[in-house]
């Protein structure tokens, strides 16, 4: 659609896109928090999945629109390299975030947390598994490794629920002493609150929650089309740009609903929202299987696969952090967030070395 615009052009209907995206997607994630909690949603299952789709709208449109194209190199990129990439969102929120002068996970640290981080793992694992089954194992439209890949999804879900209801230790909840005071979750009844002392009814609050849906769904087609000519006129892979510069636009929203989360001091909840969205995005192969009628997984390239092993890395680098809880600061953040942004930009090096040698070849 943009590939006879300039780059000038496409630039700016990029930046456009993202603008459009950052603004739609913290719309979308405020009434979320608002309808979940009028509609007794709270941390139920259902609360759990409508959160994660409407926080995930961009890349459910972006992949979507790349794989009815057939350019999976792109779907995969950006679902990959957006684990990657929103999970550096947490290192954003330790540094300027925090109130307090201690550590994102020291604050936020939970067994459920831990369990959430856990579930990221797994479905990693299995993707990267997937990349290794042959092409043509496809029936239905249905491929095994994205279908496993969903279904660990929803039994971390209710693996998850079930840890909110309570755990077997000492502290039921499996909160470490001296997190937050406030239970997980408490920003969304601030959130309702403050909407209903403005009288804004359940109804406004619904059509906002859909004009801000059919906006974010736009923007992350035109965010597709338009980086995809990015790329050609630099001369970049589909693949590279998706999952460095198009998972950084559509993890936008993520940064302004964690970074008010942290502000109001409901830590395990901007954690808990990043892990619940990067264990939603795999689910996404799913999709663009259905859409395509192709094995998307066998159809990645090294750089998505390397991808995938990074996500591992740095979410168990929190995950250590959430079980550590390291209380020193420095540079402004936990050690284990220190640690998270030094192997992401070697990581990234790494990916750039990568995609030279498969051009090379």
């Amino acid at each position: 659609m943009f590939h006879s615009f300039s780059l000038v052009a496409l630039v700016g209907t990029f930046l456009i896109a993202a603008g459009a995206i950052w603004i739609a997607g913290v719309k979308l994630s405020n009434t979320t928090d608002v309808l979940s909690h009028r509609f007794g949603f709270g941390e139920a299952i259902g609360g759990v999945i409508l959160l994660a789709i409407a926080t995930n709208l961009p890349e459910i449109a972006i992949v979507a629109t790349a794989a009815w194209s057939g350019n999976m190199g792109v779907a995969v990129g950006n679902i990959l390299g957006g684990i990657a990439i929103q999970t550096v969102v947490l290192v954003i929120l330790d540094a300027f975030g925090m109130h307090e002068k201690v550590p994102l996970t020291y604050k936020a640290a939970s067994l459920t947390l831990v369990i959430e981080g856990l579930m990221v793992v797994a479905v990693l694992i299995v993707a990267i598994m997937g990349t290794q089954l042959p092409p043509t194992l496809v029936v239905a439209r249905l491929a095994p490794d994205a279908l496993l890949i969903a279904i660990l999804w929803m039994i971390g879900i209710w693996l998850i629920t079930r840890a909110n209801k309570g755990l077997p230790w000492h502290d039921s909840a499996g909160d470490a002493p001296d997190t937050q005071e406030a239970p997980k979750g408490h920003s969304k009844g601030t959130k309702e609150a403050a909407a209903s002392k403005q009288g804004i009814s359940t109804a406004r609050t619904v059509l906002v929650f859909i004009v801000a849906a059919i906006v974010t769904l736009t923007a992350g087609v035109t965010l597709e089309q338009a980086g995809d000519g990015i790329a050609s006129h630099i001369g970049m892979s589909g693949v590279l740009f998706g999952a460095t510069v198009l998972a950084a636009a559509t993890s936008l929203p993520e940064i302004s609903t964690g970074l008010t989360s942290t502000k109001l001091g409901d830590y395990q909840l901007a954690v808990s929202d990043i892990f619940g969205g990067n264990a939603f995005l795999p689910v996404l192969f799913l999709l663009a299987t259905l859409i395509s009628g192709k094995a998307v997984l066998p159809q990645a390239h090294d750089t998505d696969i390397y991808l995938a092993g990074l996500a591992i890395l740095l979410t168990s680098v929190y995950l250590g952090g959430l079980i550590f809880r390291p209380k020193r600061n420095i540079l402004g953040m936990g050690v284990d967030s220190l640690a998270v942004l030094i192997l992401y930009a070697i990581g990234t090096v790494g990916l750039f070395v990568i995609a030279l040698g498969e051009k090379a070849a």
